[in-house]
């Protein structure tokens, strides 16, 4: 089994910025890809950023590139979102999420582990 736990959530004002990490663990985890969604009331749960650990390849969702950056350290199996920039509408839980084999990164349904999720409000 593998367990994701995620941290760095919390209120922070428009313009504003925030690290979450995601933390990997469990005998099971072998350098799975990993990606962040998002999901905020009445709404459903969309795509943020992915990563794959060899080579560092990147996928984010349009409605973050250039804001958001996601990061990962193999040491110590955790990914990272960076989020500079935060408007109002990023507003959600986050889950990280990841999977043995990443078909398309975009999908929830590609995942098959996920976190309970961090709050991330931004105030306008």
């Amino acid at each position: 089994q593998v367990q994701l736990v995620e941290s760095g959530g919390g209120l922070v004002p428009a313009g504003g910025s925030l690290r979450l990490s995601c933390a990997a663990s469990g005998r099971a985890f072998n350098n799975y890809p990993m990606g962040w969604f998002r999901q905020a009331p009445g709404k459903e749960r969309e795509f943020v950023a992915a990563i794959r650990w060899s080579g560092g390849r990147a996928y984010y969702a349009d409605s973050v590139k250039g804001r958001f950056t996601i990061s990962g350290d193999n040491a110590k199996n955790t990914v990272y979102l960076q989020m500079n920039s935060l408007k109002p509408e990023d507003t959600a839980v986050y889950y990280c999420a990841a999977t043995q084999i990443l078909t398309s990164p975009v999908l929830a349904d590609t995942y098959r582990y996920w976190g309970q999720g961090t709050q991330v409000t931004v105030s306008s």
